[in-house]
């Protein structure tokens, strides 16, 4: 009897799971319709026609439904089915809307669409309140297309990328779904519980598909996506677009709805085009099919991103919901052309979800138990949106091939071909793999470690490194490494290794012991690279790297705590020697330049060390806090989301202590506030604001005083908040109170955006401001302006600007010419 209920049961369950209404979508001409809206006039459930015009609407038992099918440029469609057994076929055809002006009075000194427009902007804010809580199911798809891919890029090859390229290098690379529950309760509370996610080619892998990612309000003044993209309904959305009314049509609820055209006044700004459709006397959106550009969002590959959303009438909230977007965006660089989509479908919406204390977090996205784990059966009768041919067959190609990669005999057989050892190798570097147990042998380039210092005089680095990483979960490892160094010109070798050991990426921590002999900044921040150092040393005749060397043991860890605190310290014991220039080797030697010593200190006293021999025990503790942080759980890592409402908080200790000198024991306290902030169209300003203070510090070795990213090189490199451009490397080191400050704001098309013929050039203004404070010396500022995104067509990755420095009323100035990489 319990088999027989226990299989009753069953069977009820799979009738309910399996019910699908199906069909296909198609105009009067007989094409396929994709991304048609599918839903009850109830709003339980709800779809939206595949590439080819296929839907399978899920409901839960037989009987009569009234469906809706929806599509911007068409005449939406009602139809009632009585539903006896599943799968019930229902194919459509559907009419082209037919737009009218007839229900406008057209002013022939006034643009009807204007109106429209300044209505939809005076009500945007309370249209954007309208919804106050609700939860709703959420389904996404991802999909990556490459077409004629080239076998190298840069000399490297790529491969088949997963088995998605055929024989014409063309194919799907990327396609993944997700099956969401979502919460929201205003202002700003969100929770996204991931039922089912599937990755094609990976049955381990988990989606980065999330409802808040797909999420993109044109409620709001901007869109960001890279940068900040203004909304045609804006406050200020006049200063920005023209608008044309197209003409008018009337939906499925009787409301009037106004098909607006829009256009940038000026084609360089970060704009859309396309058509935003207004209901009448609500003001809100119907719909948007609305498109900008890689220039627009300073993504350079990107060609272009349309945007279609589509809303249906909510008869509780009085207020139209988002049902449906895609995304459609094409891209080309180095060779690589290609297309994708991003599809999101809701349904199911209750907005009496009766929330509680608990319902929200600091959590916004959790996974279910084994949600990667589902069938195809799963899948097939929960999907929303029907897969493709061309999905399916990728599917059963990546299915097919995973297992057979993932053995060993594929996997040796790969590592064989690759692990071979030519003749190049011992210049060129080696790596072996072992990719069935996840292990991994290397050896650097001795050729591409070469450097020159006028400590070492020319130099190479070797570095050899083991690891070993989890075979059930990439994210842990453990590895053991070591960095192989010697200089030509002192005679002199140098080791120094370690062991490294990363136990999840959840809390992130981490393990590292270290020790040996290396030769170190002076300025333990590393303000100035070795290969730049090198480059000015040689051909400018300007040492600027100031080194040391230093006999260590270390061990070091940290890991976050708490959401939103993350602890890292370290304990070393240092024995430290100063060292003094070996050679006075240039390519090209100036009259006007000549070296200066390694002494920071005494520059042109070439026998001189700015500090003496000495032993010391190091500790340096220090706190992250990052307010207000969310984040996002999977099973495997943790993804923090930081809020750009608060600063980040960095705060410090390091204590020098034990030393064979006694004077050279210390203690300092230090401390770091730093923000980005959106301010919409008008860019992004950051800052960064720096203190500290030493204790029993007056008499400490030079090389633990507090020095400051100075840069005499003319380069820039990656974030200039806290970086001094025309500060000597050296100058205002200390080692008593100090305070640092940076100010920058990068305007991105909002000045220069509007200048004729200079805002087709797509750059970016940026203004700096930068000011630093040492008790023993007069203050030092800088003040900056900038261009930002030079380059050439997509290559956009030079910035330039002119600093004005100041001391005591000296002033100088000079050119930056920056890098970004």
């Amino acid at each position: 009897m319990y088999r027989l209920l226990l299989l009753f049961f069953l069977l009820i369950s799979s009738s309910s799971v399996l019910a699908q209404i199906t069909g296909k979508v198609t105009d009067n001409s007989g094409e396929a319709l994709p991304y048609v809206n599918v839903y009850t006039d109830n709003g339980h459930f709800g779809t939206t026609t595949n590439e080819n015009g296929f839907y399978s609407l899920k409901t839960s038992n037989p009987g009569t439904y009234h469906l809706i099918f929806q599509f911007l440029g068409y005449k939406s469609l009602k139809k009632e089915v009585n539903v006896q057994k599943f799968p019930f076929e229902l194919n459509i055809s559907m009419e082209e809307e037919t737009t009218s002006l007839s229900e406008v009075t057209v002013d022939a000194n006034e643009n009807p669409a204007n109106a429209i427009i300044q209505n939809a902007i005076d009500f945007r804010k309370e249209n954007a309140a309208k919804v106050e809580e609700y939860t709703a199911d959420f389904y996404s798809r991802g999909l990556w297309r490459i077409k004629n891919a080239p076998e190298k890029i840069l000399g490297q090859e790529i491969g088949d990328l997963g088995g998605g390229l055929d024989s014409t290098r063309s194919g799907i690379v990327y396609l993944s779904e997700t099956i969401s529950e979502i919460s929201y309760r205003k202002p700003g509370d969100f929770k996204e519980k991931i039922i089912a996610s599937k990755v094609s080619g990976n049955d381990n892998g988990f989606s980065l598909n999330s409802a808040q990612e797909a999420y993109f309000s044109f409620y709001k003044n901007t869109i960001e996506i890279n940068s900040h993209i203004v909304s045609p309904i804006a406050d200020y959305a006049f200063n920005y677009y023209n608008y044309k009314l197209e003409g008018t049509f009337y939906d499925d609820n009787g409301h009037l709805i106004n098909k607006i055209k829009v256009t940038p006044k000026r084609s360089e700004d970060r704009v859309f085009s396309g058509y935003i459709y207004i209901a009448e006397d609500f003001w809100q959106i119907f719909g948007v099919e609305l498109k900008t550009t890689g220039k627009a969002i300073q993504v350079q590959p990107i060609e272009t991103l349309q945007f279609k959303q589509n809303y249906k009438f909510s008869e509780e909230n009085e207020f139209y919901i988002q049902i449906s977007q895609t995304v459609d965006f094409e891209f080309a660089m180095f060779g690589i052309a290609g297309d994708g989509r991003f599809t999101a479908v809701y349904s199911n919406y209750n907005f009496e979800p009766e929330f509680d204390k608990r319902s929200f977090g600091k959590e916004v996205l959790a996974f279910a138990p084994a949600a990667n784990k589902k069938d195809s059966l799963f899948w097939k009768n929960l999907r929303p949106v029907p897969l493709t041919s061309e999905e399916k067959n990728d599917y059963i190609k990546k299915d097919s091939i995973q297992e057979k990669k993932q053995s060993r005999q594929y996997l040796d057989s790969i590592d064989a071909a690759r692990n071979k050892f030519q003749f190049t190798d011992p210049l060129m570097g080696y790596t072996y793999r072992n990719s069935y147990k996840k292990r991994m042998f290397s050896i650097s380039s001795p050729l591409f470690g070469v450097k020159f210092n006028t400590v070492q005089g020319w130099n190479t680095s070797v570095d050899v490194e083991f690891q070993q990483n989890n075979v059930d979960n990439d994210t842990k490892y453990w590895r053991i490494f070591s960095e192989l160094n010697y200089g030509l010109a002192e005679e002199r070798f140098r080791i120094n290794g370690g062991f490294e050991k990363k136990f999840n990426d959840i809390n992130n921590a981490r393990l590292k012991i270290t020790g040996g002999v290396e030769t170190a900044q002076i300025n333990t921040r590393e303000p100035i690279t070795r290969l730049i150092n090198s480059i000015a040393t040689l051909y400018f005749e300007r040492n600027y790297m100031k080194l040391y060397e230093r006999s260590f043991a270390e061990i070091e860890y940290e890991q976050e705590i708490v959401n939103g605190f993350d602890f890292s310290g370290n304990l070393s014991f240092e024995e430290r020697t100063p060292l003094t220039n070996t050679t006075d080797y240039v390519f090209i030697a100036r009259d006007d330049v000549e070296y200066t010593s390694n002494n920071p200190l005494a520059p042109n006293d070439f026998g001189s060390v700015p500090f003496e021999e000495h032993q010391i025990f190091k500790l340096n503790i220090l706190g992250e806090i990052n307010f207000g942080q969310k984040y996002m759980s999977y099973p495997d890592r943790k993804y923090n989301i930081p809020n750009e409402k608060y600063p980040k908080v960095y705060l410090a200790y390091e204590k020098g202590f034990g030393s064979d000198t006694e004077n050279y024991n210390f203690d300092q306290f230090k401390a770091l506030v730093t923000q980005q902030i959106s301010l919409g169209n008008k860019g992004e300003f950051g800052y960064s604001a720096s203190g500290g203070t030493f204790l029993n510090a007056e008499d400490i070795a030079f090389v633990d005083y507090q020095h400051f990213n100075g840069n005499q090189t003319r380069i820039g490199f990656g974030s200039y908040l806290q970086t001094f451009n025309l500060l000597p490397y050296y100058a205002l080191s200390t080692n008593q109170t100090y305070a640092e400050g940076h100010l920058e704001h990068n305007f991105q098309g909002w000045i220069l955006g509007k200048i004729p013929f200079l805002n087709k050039l797509n750059y970016n203004l940026i203004l700096g401001a930068h000011a630093l404070y040492t008790q023993e010396n007069k203050p030092y500022s800088e003040y900056s302006v900038g261009i930002d995104n030079l380059g050439f067509g997509k290559y956009r990755f030079l910035r330039l600007d002119y600093v004005v420095s100041n001391q005591d009323g000296n002033r100088d100035g000079a050119f930056i010419f920056g890098l970004k990489f």
